[in-house]
């Protein structure tokens, strides 16, 4: 499924995926800059996550409390190799039953199962996005 957006719509947007999603493994394939964290932002909103702050680029990982969920926003830019994911105990988050939302997910993949949505985000202008959902 393919939709196009304008960021002033993304809460909506973001409401509509969530009733979408059939697993809670969510991986997020986009250019830099492209607006991965904002639809993760609006997103864990959506699941009643009311302190949300901006991506985990250097903690790897945010963790919140929604109205009934947990989610984990993983920022996997800067890992170099599985080891550094198995150190931070990546596959126990995976085994939680809890929104998982992976930014750069390519060095993931061996701790992946079948059971993901994959959101590949394209920016249109400014104000636009292109999102196809897998």
């Amino acid at each position: 499924m393919t939709l196009t957006y304008k960021l002033s719509e993304i809460d909506d947007i973001a409401a509509q995926l969530i009733e979408m999603f059939k697993y809670k493994t969510i991986l997020f394939e986009a250019e830099m800059g492209s607006g991965k964290t904002t639809l993760i932002k609006a997103l864990a909103s959506c699941l009643g996550v009311n302190d949300i702050t901006g991506s985990p680029t250097f903690s790897l990982v945010n963790e919140y409390q929604g109205l009934t969920d947990k989610v984990y926003h993983f920022d996997l830019y800067r890992i170099e190799d599985e080891d550094e994911l198995y150190d931070i105990g990546f596959e126990d988050y995976l085994t939680d039953n809890a929104y998982v939302f992976i930014e750069w997910p390519d060095i993931a993949t061996p701790f992946l199962e079948d059971q993901v949505h994959t959101i590949k985000l394209l920016a249109i202008n400014s104000d636009t996005r292109q999102l196809t959902l897998q």
